[in-house]
Formats: C-alpha cells, sequence, structure tokens
C-alpha cells in the first residue's frame, strides 16, 4: 500500500559508511526533531543518479540552514555508496537497502531497473517533519525522469 501524506513515515535502521569512515547506523527515529528528506535512487553511478545526488550534496548546507537532514536510499551495497559519495565528494549520508526492505516498506522498488535487473528503488522523495509525519511524496515514472528539487525545497521550507 503507497504511503500518502499526513501519515506517520515508517521507521527503519539501514547501514552507512558515509559521510563517515567507519560503518555506522542510521535510524528514522533516532533523527527525530529534525526535518528529513529520503531521497530513493535506482543505483549509483548511473546518469541521473549522479546528477540528483551532487545537486543535493551541494545544496546540502541549505537543508541544513533548514534544520533538514539528507538522506540517499538505494539498494547498492555499503562498498558502492562509499565509493560513489567518495568519487563524487558527496557530503551527506547514503544509505544501503540492499535487502530491500526499506523500498519495500515505502512502496518504492522498482521491479526492473535496466539491463534486467531487477528490485531497484524508484527515484522518489519523502520530506518528513520533525514529529515523523509525512508531508511531501514525489515518486517518479521513470528512473530517468529528475527530482523537482524547488519542490523539495518549498516542501522542506513550509515547515518552519
Amino acid at each position: 500500500m503507497a504511503l500518502k501524506v499526513g501519515v506517520k513515515a515508517p521507521d527503519f535502521t539501514l547501514p552507512s559508511f558515509t559521510p563517515s569512515k567507519d560503518l555506522t547506523q542510521i535510524s528514522l527515529d533516532g533523527m527525530r526533531g529534525k526535518n528529513i528528506v529520503l531521497l530513493f535512487f535506482p543505483q549509483a553511478f548511473t546518469g541521473v543518479c549522479t546528477t540528483e545526488m551532487c545537486t543535493m550534496s551541494e545544496n546540502f548546507d541549505v537543508y541544513k540552514g533548514m534544520d533538514a537532514d539528507v538522506l540517499g536510499i538505494s539498494v547498492d551495497g555499503t562498498f558502492v555508496q562509499k565509493a560513489f559519495a567518495e568519487k563524487n565528494n558527496i557530503k551527506m549520508p547514503l544509505l544501503s537497502d540492499f535487502n530491500r526492505e526499506v523500498v519495500k516498506l515505502y512502496d518504492v522498488m522498482r521491479p526492473e531497473f535496466a539491463h534486467g535487473m531487477k528490485g531497484t528503488a524508484e527515484r522518489a522523495v519523502y520530506v518528513i517533519d520533525k514529529d515523523g509525519v509525512i508531508r511531501y511524496i514525489e515518486v517518479m515514472a521513470s528512473p530517468g525522469d529528475m527530482v523537482n528539487f524547488e519542490g523539495i525545497k518549498s516542501a522542506v521550507e513550509s515547515l518552519k
């Protein structure tokens, strides 16, 4: 069942090597009290995903200034995400949903991505307020479609 604006965002805990060099576990409930931008992306090192993650990383301080944390989530393994973040100087945490638990929880698992690869994340955005309630959702029809960066910023700004 697809999640809707106004419902509580499902909690999760996922591993991340970024931006830390040490493996850490990041949970949504552990970030309560902050606004959160969750960015699901299909696969590291692909064109649109690289542009999206680099654009959000370049604006990371803008979101921090709006009291929001930004998290990227893909089904890539932690080592792939670490290499991706290092190569592209990505400042925000990238969380590995290698076991596809969170993409299923948020109903954003893409049946087929490319070259026969199945079960990646859709390109999707969830803006979650300080109380853990979803305030903005954007799920792209195609993995080649880019998210609405201005829409994301406006959604976060409205949470002040």
